[in-house]
């Protein structure tokens, strides 16, 4: 089965955990890039898709690519952002995320807090009606961390398991 780890990073926190993701993957036929770099996604049996949360929401250059995803492949979502996990916002982009790859079948999907840039904080403080979510989102400054990284590494297992039962299904 060839595994895609695609992902748009402007901080890191994505790309750390998707370098987690494909780390825990023992497949030989997988490939780790930066959505902007993938042309082709064809041959992938398996996508994993990384962004970061903006505005309850995914960033404008990971539509495009979840749009091209088919019918016959099977996705797994990964987000990070700034607000506490139990939080509307991240649940808001990963159901952007799944309609945006209607034609994908969703595995799973996972999504863990992550350092938000200073000058976003910054910016945000200096309005009131984002001051509380920039002040709960500076508590993210130490994310992704060592558990997170780990809890990804658990996801990414428990969706190639799944993808590969679903393969062996099909066989019979």
């Amino acid at each position: 089965m060839k595994i895609l780890i695609a992902f748009y990073s402007k901080t890191g926190n994505t790309k750390a955990v998707a370098e987690a993701i494909f780390n825990a993957l023992q497949e030989e036929d997988k490939v780790l890039a930066p959505i902007k770099e993938i042309e082709d996604i064809d041959d992938f049996a398996l996508i994993f898709c990384g962004f970061p949360v903006y505005a309850h929401s995914v960033p404008v250059p990971v539509h495009g690519f979840l749009k091209k995803i088919k019918g016959n492949q099977k996705l797994a979502l990964f987000s990070t952002h700034g607000a506490r996990t139990e939080g509307r916002m991240q649940k808001e982009a990963i159901e952007h995320a799944i309609g945006l790859a209607k034609n994908a079948e969703l595995l799973g999907y996972f999504t863990c807090r992550g350092q938000v840039e200073q000058a976003v904080l910054d910016n945000l403080m200096t309005k009131p009606e984002h001051r509380a979510w920039a002040m709960e989102a500076a508590s993210a400054h130490a994310h992704p961390d060592k558990a997170d990284l780990e809890d990804a590494q658990v996801f990414a297992r428990g969706v190639l398991k799944k993808a590969l039962k679903f393969k062996e299904f099909n066989k019979k």
